[in-house]
């Protein structure tokens, strides 16, 4: 299920990047008493009453001619666009202006629903300056204060009540979801075409062809799929056209409703840094992971090329050890049928459950090959382990104190639980708890 969006959204200082700051709990956008300041979209994610969302901090809207500022206008427009729930910032300090107004009317044209926020509302005997913001004409005002994090409750339980119904999903759930993902021009809508076996999809040398998020309806040797292409993820500062920046949001949109995603890198090029944030992406989200290098058939190779590729790919991409990785090229199909067995091993991996005694017994056995480690005199004890969830396969480990689990003892279980029962290609959490 693809998690709501919401963008914050308003004319410049008045405090849009405070809140968004406090929802998220961290500062990731900047906070400075200067308009215009925040120039891109911010993306973070939040949670409130048991609902995660997706949450985008906007450049404030103008009205105005000046290449710049119709720049910030833009980003905020297409912010609009990509949410399902729209939270308008005014600021109480400086009451209704015109330019508030214009912004409302901006809204009105994206039919989308509004919460209005009047912000710098500090103290109680303010309360009465939200009465004027009435006549933008989107319901009750909420005053709140960035700032002081007053109202922000009042404002997120307006938020929640308006996003899309939770129940409404658009496949099946035994069909097998995956997408393709990777910087721009690596091959991903070829590889969507060679796998479909017709042009179902634009295909292009010119990098940022595919502009949004395609579903394709796939059934092979009786397994039903859903191919979800994407456009490609551009480095941070290297995006200048502004409908890509909003391709970025859709990919990584892409990523949080698939069960498995494909991380193409482009064997022309090798890898750069861009393809291992991008494959973080993925392994952040929890998703099943696999390494396609595209374009094969393009460079020169002997017996020895594939061996020392898939080396370079396991020193670069450390955290993705568990990912199986293939060889492809889209243009000749050589090695595209492995794809979908891959896909569908994957998948079965990211949803597998493992019986409790099964698996305290791969534990007490690690334990009895490496006893655990000590700190201060103090040995970690472990009691037992339990699967609490799939996709990924999420493990409980009940210990008598949580910080003795250093981080190399659980990377060793977690191996050793990758030997007992494979898990290729999903990533795997361990939790470990206090024993009750």
């Amino acid at each position: 299920m693809t998690l709501p969006t919401v963008a914050i959204v308003g004319r410049p200082n008045v405090g849009k990047s405070t809140i968004f700051n406090k929802i998220v709990g961290e500062r990731i956008a900047i906070e400075e008493d200067v308009p215009g300041v925040t120039r891109d979209r911010i993306y973070g994610k939040a949670e409130w009453l048991n609902h995660t969302f997706n949450i985008i901090d906007t450049g404030g809207i103008v009205i105005d001619d000046e290449p710049f500022l119709e720049q910030i206008r833009v980003q905020a427009e297409i912010a609009i666009d990509e949410a399902d729930c729209i939270v308008m910032v005014t600021s109480g300090r400086d009451g209704l202006t015109t330019l508030d107004e214009e912004v409302a009317k901006i809204l009105y044209r994206s039919k989308k629903p509004v919460v209005l926020a009047v912000n710098k509302i500090d103290n109680p005997d303010m309360r009465q300056q939200i009465y004027d913001f009435y006549a933008l004409g989107f319901g009750d005002p909420i005053p709140v204060s960035g700032t002081h994090s007053l109202g922000l409750g009042d404002l997120l339980d307006e938020v929640v009540k308006r996003f899309p119904n939770k129940n409404d999903e658009d496949q099946e759930e035994d069909t097998i979801k995956f997408s393709f993902v990777g910087r721009p021009n690596v091959g991903k809508s070829s590889l969507v075409n060679a796998l479909l076996g017709e042009d179902r999809v634009i295909v292009s040398d010119i990098a940022g062809t595919t502009r949004d998020a395609i579903d394709t309806p796939y059934t092979y040797d009786g397994e039903k799929y859903i191919i979800i292409d994407t456009a490609g993820i551009r480095k941070k500062g290297k995006v200048y056209e502004s409908i890509e920046k909003y391709s970025v949001l859709r990919a990584l949109r892409a990523i949080e409703r698939s069960d498995v995603v494909l991380v193409v890198i482009n064997a022309e090029e090798g890898i750069i840094e861009q393809d291992k944030r991008i494959a973080g992406y993925a392994h952040e989200a929890g998703r099943g992971i696999i390494i396609v290098v595209n374009k094969w058939d393009a460079i020169e190779k002997d017996e020895k090329t594939m061996n020392e590729f898939e080396k370079m790919i396991r020193n670069e991409f450390l955290f993705l050890d568990y990912a199986p990785i293939v060889f492809v090229s889209a243009k000749t199909k050589k090695r595209v049928q492995t794809l979908l067995p891959t896909i569908k091993l994957v998948n079965e991996n990211h949803a597998l459950r493992v019986q409790t005694n099964v698996l305290n017994d791969v534990i007490m056995d690690a334990v009895a090959m490496n006893p655990t480690p000590t700190d201060h005199g103090t040995r970690l004890k472990i009691f037992y382990a339990t699967q609490v969830s799939v996709k990924p396969p999420t493990f409980v480990i009940f210990v008598n104190d949580p910080e003795l689990m250093h981080f190399s003892y659980e990377r060793f279980l977690e191996n050793r639980i990758r030997d007992a029962f494979g898990f290729v290609g999903t990533p795997i959490k361990l939790i470990a708890r206090t024993r009750k």
